[in-house]
């Protein structure tokens, strides 16, 4: 992505459509693993912690996944199939590996009340949820028909 005035803000409706490619991609890959591994009981059980196979395929694989796509691409393959990217917002650049790690813990904190901080995308100039806020990332694309001028301080 080239000069800031050919990009805009990813906004809510885009970002909710990238989610839901990263989510049924996850749940491709997750399914026949808790087949494949476990069996039919992993859907029965309906614990928080369904033990150390549980923890890897609830928690740490996506956690791996999501964090070794946003340091080789900037992106998970959902925001990559909208051609958007996480960038720092002030200067426009990749973030820095604890961007990432403060904006992937930061979902926590925008999901909890009721999701309030990922909604926020939807009202925020520059489109940025709680998360990003926390992380000091937007999500940029080429233009299309944003009204809001990406601008980085930084640069």
């Amino acid at each position: 992505m080239s000069d800031e005035s050919d990009l805009e803000y990813a906004g809510f409706w885009i970002r909710v459509g990238a989610s839901l490619i990263d989510a049924l991609l996850l749940l491709a890959i997750t399914i026949p693993l808790a087949w494949l591994l476990v069996g039919p009981s992993y859907w029965n059980d309906t614990s928080f912690f369904k033990g150390g196979f549980g923890f890897v395929l609830d928690y740490l694989m996506p956690f791996a996944l999501t964090l070794a796509f946003w340091l080789s691409y900037q992106a998970t393959p959902g925001k990559m199939a909208i051609t958007a990217k996480i960038v720092d917002a002030r200067t426009g650049r990749a973030p820095s590996i604890v961007q990432y790690l403060v904006r992937y813990f930061g979902y926590i904190l925008a999901a909890l009340p009721f999701f309030v901080g990922i909604i926020w995308v939807a009202f925020d100039r520059r489109k940025q949820g709680w998360h990003d806020k926390l992380a000091g990332t937007v999500v940029i694309r080429p233009k299309r028909n944003g009204a809001e001028k990406v601008v980085f301080s930084g640069r």
